[in-house]
């Protein structure tokens, strides 16, 4: 099984595009503008709530994220649940679900790191301006 194609913007992070420049020339990729927005009306108090704190945490969230965001919104939603009655339970596969979407939207250290992110609060190197 062949393995998948590397996207253009991630080539372009990784520096992958300056090395083999012919390969990712011809390669167009999808132009998604626009910010996530509001969560969408179906959601409950507390997924619209998570919704909120995911855009604020994962700042490179764009629209076509909308749809995952959702799953993501609705499951944490869950979690928070009705705290003054003891309602926050969600079961495993829930969880594996949310780890799943967090995954995919580049919200674990792991997957940020894949992508070139860097914490904000990082310092920079001095031998950076150097080499």
């Amino acid at each position: 099984m062949a393995r998948p194609r590397t996207p253009k913007a991630k080539a372009a992070i990784t520096g992958r595009d300056k090395r083999d420049p012919a390969r990712f020339e011809d390669r167009d990729e999808p132009i998604v503008d626009g910010d996530v927005g509001e969560p969408f009306e179906w959601l409950s108090a507390n997924a619209k709530q998570a919704w909120r704190e995911l855009v604020e945490e994962i700042p490179w969230l764009n629209k076509s994220h909308r749809g995952v965001l959702s799953v993501a919104a609705k499951i944490r939603g869950r979690m928070m649940g009705d705290v003054a009655n003891g309602e926050t339970d969600v079961g495993v596969q829930a969880m594996n679900l949310y780890r799943q979407c967090l995954g995919s939207m580049g919200a674990t250290p792991a997957d940020a790191s894949k992508a070139g992110a860097k914490p904000s609060g990082e310092e920079q190197d001095p031998a950076d301006k150097y080499f």
